[in-house]
């Protein structure tokens, strides 16, 4: 936990300082990310029935609505850029890489805040199982704001965030479980298991396989000695591991609720 308090307190002064001593007042968006679901957090807590709410359903909470807002906000961006420049364009090497497309860089900015706050949140209430979880957020606060600091491989990031349709299954299914509605609809609960694995497949496992595939195709076209693909390398193989183990998971999961019917 102190170390990774230790390193989100390091990212934030760097962004400050970039803020404030390199004139980049657009990285305030991230600070407004952090802010929005800070409130969202305290908002949840104050409207709960009880006086001392549980921080881990608030922080499941506040995830579902970060993962609503950004599933709806990448497709948004992805489905106006497609229809703006057609998909083989938009999925060019120099498009993904050295190109913003519209909204991107401020939906990057306020996701960035989200898991700056999360991780903070995690860390404050003890709100984890496994250091796992603050490892993924790491990773991605490192590449995220260095992504964002250069102006480089954006899109490629907007696309990795299309797993974030999964994650409103994930986090229904854990609110669900949290408020004890398990058995009492059983077709409502084989729907969401049945969305739960069809977003797992689609939005995060294979998303990511064919994210890596290209960064791996294009690997001449990056910038020799640049840090970009090795950066970009390293976060995917981070996260395609933590897909495999999520995977897992779900399907254990999966497994124990229906033997118990």
């Amino acid at each position: 936990g102190a170390f990774f308090m230790a390193t989100l307190f390091m990212w934030s002064i760097s962004v400050i300082f970039e803020i404030l001593f390199n004139n980049r007042p657009e990285l305030s968006t991230i600070f407004i990310g952090f802010l929005f679901f800070q409130s969202a957090n305290l908002f949840i807590r104050k409207c709960s029935s009880s006086r001392d709410p549980d921080p881990l359903f608030v922080n499941t909470c506040v995830s579902l609505l970060h993962a609503s807002i950004t599933s709806a906000a990448v497709v948004s961006i992805v489905v106006k850029e497609w229809r703006r420049s057609g998909v083989h364009r938009m999925f060019e090497h120099s498009e993904l890489v050295e190109t913003t497309w519209s909204c991107a860089y401020e939906a990057l900015c306020i996701s960035c805040g989200y898991f700056a706050y999360d991780q903070s949140d995690m860390l404050l209430n003890g709100v984890y199982n496994t250091p796992s979880i603050l490892l993924h957020h790491l990773v991605l606060l490192v590449c995220f704001t260095l992504a964002l600091y250069r102006k480089l491989t954006i899109n490629y990031l907007i696309l990795t965030l299309i797993c974030e349709l999964h994650s409103i299954s994930l986090h229904v299914r854990k609110l669900r479980r949290m408020s004890r509605i398990r058995d009492q609809n059983r077709t409502a609960v084989k729907v969401e298991w049945m969305l739960n694995f069809a977003t797992f497949l689609s939005a995060r496992f294979a998303s990511h396989v064919l994210i890596t595939i290209k960064l791996l195709r294009d690997a001449t076209k990056f910038q020799q000695g640049g840090v970009e693909l090795p950066l970009a390398l390293t976060g995917m193989a981070a996260m395609n591991l933590l897909n495999v183990f999520l995977g897992m998971d779900l399907l254990s999961a999966y497994t124990r609720e229906t033997r118990r019917r």
